[in-house]
């Protein structure tokens, strides 16, 4: 097997990229020159004003500026990556994933240039990238199609009628959608023409195009997707599945690779049926084909559905790398240049994996995105692969995706991988000021239906919950509030800086010792803190938490036992604040200021814009009766439509935009009444 894979790689090198410029930014295309390094390619990089200073920029051989911050002024300007190609002297764009990743006519722009496109013909992307008509070719191909509507009558009653006949709950998708925009799941008959308007509104603003179809909505699904790979001479093999059930607004959040509950049987038949829908297209380069599988039972061979495929390298292709051991990015530049796919049964499944997708943004606030400069940006370093386009010091742009980093981890078993995963999280994870779902990711990881490998796509909003609470755990105010004292339990040292020693407050078999009132964004929150031994008692807001403290090291960094769990922390005092980090949470805890609570209660009415963006509606006016959690405006920012919500149950006292407006971060919307 080790001869025929070096005879393989011989044959593939014997045509070459010499130069390769990447046409996208961040991880990935740090993730592509990491390989284009290692085998011997130059590379370029392509930035906006935004990312002038973007570690990708300064990693690469060359850069070249392309224009404004805006995508569509740079990233999305096929003309000005051409020319910055054609200025370097590149041979070959590898397109990343996003922006023109799946654009047909930059491929074909690039081949009337005699640049080598690192991705499918323009023909395969196009069979695939309209979902209608890949899902007509599908059916033609014997691959199994999830019972739905894909024709070209877009008459908002005819789809109706077509929803009726294939019978709630059905799915609204975006014949040329990606990435969870211009999807809606609708449960009932009376709400799929309003469904219908948002969708085709997103879908038009996401792709161009606001055409969708319509599918029936498979109860307990599982997202189970797998990883092919064609090459010129019309050979397709596959490497394996990755489950990505794990989602929330049709977005991946956790992935993994091979998927919970796969049988050899069910594996077998699901990557035949890839390889022959990649093969039904004549497709060459790195595809993923997609299925829905039914997951209210243990997995079938005659229980999954082609969903779609997509035509370029996905977030989650790590896993599959860390499973099978191939490099995919390197296939990509051998297959561009002529090479040949490895046989199938070189292509073997080792291990678990699994990819958190940490993201700037709020889960208390309905996973708002968060943007701004990276103030702090403390990563794991050994224990798990990171793929991240961020440092310390860089800004999350609203104008872009607001992933930050990629953590992925392996292990012999899925218990092994999710193990090193939560430790990853706990390092501890730092992020500020700039809010992460780092606590949210571990929560998922650790929630016992998941280490179960109870997964479907409905797992996160049945337990959004427990999963993402509005509030920070109570242990984290805890240990804030542990933070504040600069002493309490403590190495006992017998020297002058001997915590034990200090007058701060504390004292032994004294419960409680201390009481702090904390600010924890604009919220009081109360603690109280004793002390037996190493063992705290803590009341925080009407909470009771405990834990023993192994280590406090005044430098700044905890460990405590708290549930049978080691927890580490680490805090960073300042002034009257302290920032701290455990289990994934970051959070900058105040003590408790009475003026800016007041400060802060006065504007408790306010509906502020969360992010600058533009309003697609505001459906109320002055004098309106609302409730809480009614919708009060509709923002569009950082490419999807976020509803804003009423804070309390009210009257509108004023509205002070309308629907078009741009607003900035913060700008007052709505207005409620003092109660």
């Amino acid at each position: 097997m080790a001869q025929n894979l070096a005879t393989f790689l011989q044959q593939a090198i014997r045509v070459m990229i010499k130069k390769l410029l990447i046409a996208n930014r961040g991880e990935i295309a740090r993730r592509v020159m990491r390989t284009a390094g290692r085998m011997g390619i130059a590379t370029v990089a392509v930035y906006s004003d935004a990312d002038a200073e973007a570690p990708h920029v300064r990693e690469a051989g060359e850069a070249v500026r392309l224009g404004p911050a805006p995508a569509r002024e740079s990233y999305l300007r096929a003309d000005l990556i051409l020319a910055a190609a054609k200025k370097t002297g590149a041979d070959a764009i590898h397109p990343g994933y996003g922006f023109l990743s799946e654009n047909a006519e930059f491929a074909r722009a690039c081949a009337k240039m005699g640049v080598t496109f690192v991705g499918p013909s323009p023909e395969s992307i196009e069979a695939m990238g309209l979902k209608d008509r890949a899902k007509a070719l599908m059916e033609q191909a014997g691959v199994p199609v999830t019972p739905g509507y894909h024709g070209e009558d877009q008459d908002p009653h005819h789809l109706a009628r077509q929803a009726d006949q294939i019978g709630y709950p059905v799915l609204i998708k975006a014949v040329a959608g990606g990435g969870g925009k211009g999807m809606r799941k609708v449960e009932l008959a009376e709400r799929f023409l309003e469904a219908l308007d948002s969708c085709k509104r997103e879908a038009a603003a996401s792709f161009g195009d606001d055409r969708v179809l319509i599918e029936k909505f498979i109860t307990n699904p599982r997202h189970i997707e797998v990883q092919v790979f064609g090459d010129s001479r019309g050979r397709v093999v596959h490497f394996f599945e990755r489950d990505c059930s794990l989602q929330r607004r049709h977005q991946k959040v956790i992935e993994e690779a091979p998927a919970p509950g796969m049988t050899p049987n069910v594996r077998a038949a699901m990557c035949s049926a890839a390889v022959q829908a990649a093969k039904a297209v004549d497709y060459v380069g790195a595809g993923t084909v997609e299925f829905i599988v039914d997951g209210s039972g243990p997995l079938r061979d005659d229980g999954f559905y082609f969903m779609e495929m997509n035509t370029r390298l996905q977030v989650e292709h790590p896993v599959t790398e860390e499973v099978t051991g191939h490099d995919l990015v390197e296939l990509q530049l051998r297959v561009a240049a002529g090479g040949s796919v490895p046989e199938q049964d070189q292509i073997a499944l080792s291990g678990w994996a699994m990819e958190a997708r940490l993201y700037a943004e709020d889960p208390a606030t309905g996973f708002l995105p968060s943007i701004g400069q990276l103030e702090r940006l403390a990563l794991p370093d050994d224990a798990v692969r990171v793929d991240t386009g961020v440092e310390r010091g860089g800004e999350v742009s609203l104008h872009y995706d607001p992933m930050i980093a990629k953590l992925i981890s392996s292990g012999a078993t899925r218990e092994e991988a999710i193990t090193a995963l939560i430790d990853a999280l706990d390092t501890p994870l730092v992020v500020h000021p700039v809010k992460t779902n780092a606590g949210f990711l571990r929560r998922c990881l650790d929630h016992s239906d998941f280490r179960s490998g109870d997964v479907d796509t409905h797992f996160i909003d049945a337990r959004i919950e427990t999963l993402a609470p509005t509030k920070p755990p109570a242990l984290l105010h805890a240990l804030a509030a542990l933070a504040f004292t600069d002493g309490g339990p403590s190495r006992p040292s017998g020297g002058p800086t001997d915590p034990w020693s200090i007058s701060d407050g504390f004292r032994l078999n004294a419960d409680p010792v201390v009481e702090i009132g904390l600010d924890q964004d604009g919220e009081r929150v109360s603690a109280s803190l004793g002390v037996d031994g190493r063992r705290v008692s803590a009341l925080v807001g009407g909470e009771a938490v405990t834990f023993e403290v192994q280590d406090h090291d005044m430098s700044g960094s905890l460990t405590v036992v708290h549930e049978h769990n080691t927890v580490h922390a680490s805090y960073e005092r300042r002034g009257r604040a302290v920032l701290i980090s455990a289990q994934g949470e970051t959070h900058l805890v105040e003590r408790f200021n009475p003026a800016a609570a007041a400060e802060a209660l006065e504007g408790g009415g306010a509906v502020k814009a969360p992010m600058p963006g533009k309003l697609l509606s505001v459906p109320v006016s002055a004098g309106d009766q609302v409730s809480k959690g009614q919708t009060l405006a509709v923002l569009e920012a950082m490419k999807m439509e976020h509803a804003l919500a009423a804070p309390r149950d009210g009257v509108v006292e004023a509205v002070t935009v309308s629907a078009g407006d741009q607003v900035g971060d913060g700008d007052v919307l709505v207005t409620l009444a003092e109660e």
